[in-house]
């Protein structure tokens, strides 16, 4: 078992356990968390709880996390990957958003390792049993591009520059308002949130070291357009910001956390951004849309580049510039 401590927030007032619960352990379905909570594993001041009661600022919640199944054999399936390039070495992958990039508790099938098994079954056991072939990752809902090497020295030749921070990583993201400056750049170290253990979140540094437990997170971007929308608010005409985001780093949920602690979070993002959208997108507005990074045996770097995927397109469309 893996427990968790929680402390409920005021946001949280009077909601049920288990809806509460299902906002914290997000990749958890709130079945599953009700069978946690039927099972014993969740506690409130120390004391059983009821997936209906309702939660109270400041109890402590406890939640023993269940391990994975036993069986977690990677299972090859033929899932549809649009692939921009492919070599003996690599291939990249335009990510569909919704898609795990490999499993994990509760997404055990559908994943990218899945189908890229089933593309290139000699591609097993390289980098990791669980994430074979995976240099790095997307968020589910992030749509983009992805490199995966085939075998254990590209792997390695990957892995070394996304770790120097050589790899150019340009990102197309949608924000909520007008961001001012129109450019800039965020430094501001991320690490896991305090209360909400799924999010990350900006630690600010220890009053007495001055040190910030977070690591270093730095994000680099550039207004590409304001758009407005039909959709109203107290200021009349809703905008939003399409930006250019280059990262210069890599942390969990960077870009997402950054532009959320700026009070323009990415549209679509109920995790970091308003649970009521405005826009009626099924994920959030963010794309891996170009990257630049050197391929074995070649010695001058390589670009490649992902178009934004039609629902996307499509959003900026209803939109005026």
């Amino acid at each position: 078992m893996n427990p968790q401590a929680l402390l409920v927030p005021q946001d949280a007032q009077s909601q049920r356990l288990d809806r509460w619960l299902s906002v914290c352990f997000r990749e958890k379905s709130r079945g599953e968390i009700q069978r946690w909570i039927k099972n014993g594993l969740v506690t409130v001041n120390d004391q059983p709880a009821k997936a209906s009661m309702k939660v109270i600022p400041g109890q402590r919640v406890v939640v023993k996390i269940p391990p994975p199944p036993a069986d977690s054999t990677l299972i090859p399936e033929p899932l549809p990957l649009n692939i921009l390039f492919e070599d003996a070495n690599l291939a990249v992958i335009d990510k569909a958003a919704g898609m795990v990039v490999h499993p994990s508790p509760g997404h055990e099938r559908g994943t990218l390792v899945n189908a890229i098994l089933h593309h290139c079954p000699d591609i097993e056991g390289v980098g990791g049993e669980r994430r074979p072939g995976i240099v790095h990752r997307l968020d589910k809902e992030t749509s983009g591009l992805i490199v995966v090497a085939k075998n254990d020295s590209t792997h390695q030749f990957l892995q070394a520059q996304f770790q120097t921070r050589t790899v150019y990583k340009e990102y197309l993201a949608l924000l909520e308002g007008v961001v001012d400056p129109p450019t800039g750049r965020i430094n501001a170290p991320i690490g896991r949130h305090p209360v909400h253990r799924q999010r990350q979140a900006i630690l600010p540094p220890d009053p007495l070291t001055g040190i910030s437990p977070g690591r270093e997170a730095i994000t680099e971007y550039e207004t590409v357009g304001v758009h407005t929308s039909p959709v109203r608010d107290s200021t009349g005409l809703a905008h939003f910001s399409l930006v250019r985001v280059i990262l210069h780093t890599g942390r969990t949920h960077q870009i997402r956390v950054h532009f959320a602690w700026r009070k323009h979070p990415v549209v679509g993002d109920t995790l970091y951004g308003y649970r009521r959208q405005r826009l009626q997108l099924k994920r959030h507005f963010l794309h891996a849309y170009r990257m630049r990074l050197r391929l074995p045996n070649q010695d001058d770097e390589q670009e490649f580049v992902a178009p934004l995927p039609p629902e996307l397109d499509h959003i900026l469309a209803s939109m005026n510039q």
